[in-house]
């Protein structure tokens, strides 16, 4: 599947969400998803499920509340936050590897001001319960998260487990971890690096985002290669969820090939 379009205005809609429910990936340290049905078909002529989740599961949306005390809840982002304009940038990476500022300024096309900006490495392609999904993927830089403070981003999405490098977070031996015991050594065993001299400061790039006001998708999936390098319009719906500091969020773009699609005015 890649494109569908609608009928009536010809735009086209690509799905960049993973599919979520049970037996998603879930972080190292935290509980699966957990689903049972409380009615049934054959029952009731009803189905209703029943879950209990950590918000931090499959693609989803974290606002500032989630790493800046007293920071905006998922009810308080402003509307105009979850649709606009922006683009795909294309910056593949292997493992252990960190996206830059001079990635971002390097990738075409340009991310101009106010963009909705969405990252894609390639690791979409590895989402899975695995150690190299979770401990390998690469993540943004200080400088990077700054640079994109710096554009005025509305938005910032990414394909990887986290905005973060693992060693940047509670992954590896930073407050609360290390949940992947292994992750320093197989580090500095396959980067011959340091991870303290490389990775010293704890979730830099999310908390400057955020600190921002910019929030954050992770785990960015589904067909979004076939917008690789491409502008689009992005919207993406979160739960209006008062203290909420992250949930699920389905995340779509869409194109005008013809580009004569406009909103609706309001107006009778």
């Amino acid at each position: 599947m890649s494109y569908v379009t609608d009928p009536y205005t010809g735009l086209q809609f690509v799905e960049l969400s993973h599919k979520w429910g049970h037996g998603v990936p879930s972080y190292p340290g935290q509980a699966d998803v957990k689903m049972s049905r409380a009615v049934k078909h054959s029952q009731h002529g009803v189905l209703a499920w029943k879950i209990n989740t950590v918000m931090h599961t499959g693609t989803h949306m974290n606002a500032p509340l989630h790493m800046i005390q007293r920071g905006a809840d998922l009810a308080e982002i402003p509307e105009d936050r979850f649709f606009g304009n922006g683009v795909v940038l294309s910056i593949p990476k292997k493992s252990y590897e960190v996206i830059t500022a001079a990635d971002l300024e390097a990738a075409a096309p340009a991310v101009q001001q106010g963009d909705i900006v969405v990252i894609v490495t390639g690791w979409h392609h590895k989402y899975a319960d695995s150690l190299e999904y979770f401990g390998e993927c690469p993540g943004l830089s200080k400088d990077a998260a700054e640079w994109l403070v710096k554009k005025q981003c509305k938005m910032v999405a990414v394909d990887t487990q986290q905005i973060d490098h693992p060693l940047a977070t509670s992954l590896g031996p930073h407050r609360g971890g290390p949940t992947m015991r292994r992750l320093a050594g197989d580090y500095q065993t396959a980067t011959g690096l340091d991870h303290k001299r490389e990775h010293g400061e704890w979730n830099i790039a999310h908390k400057t985002l955020l600190a921002a006001g910019i929030p954050t998708i992770e785990q960015v999936g589904g067909d979004v290669d076939v917008l690789l390098g491409k502008r689009a319009t992005f919207v993406a719906t979160p739960w209006k969820f008062k203290r909420g500091d992250a949930c699920p969020v389905r995340f779509v773009a869409m194109v005008d090939p013809a580009g004569m699609c406009r909103l609706d005015s309001g107006k009778e």
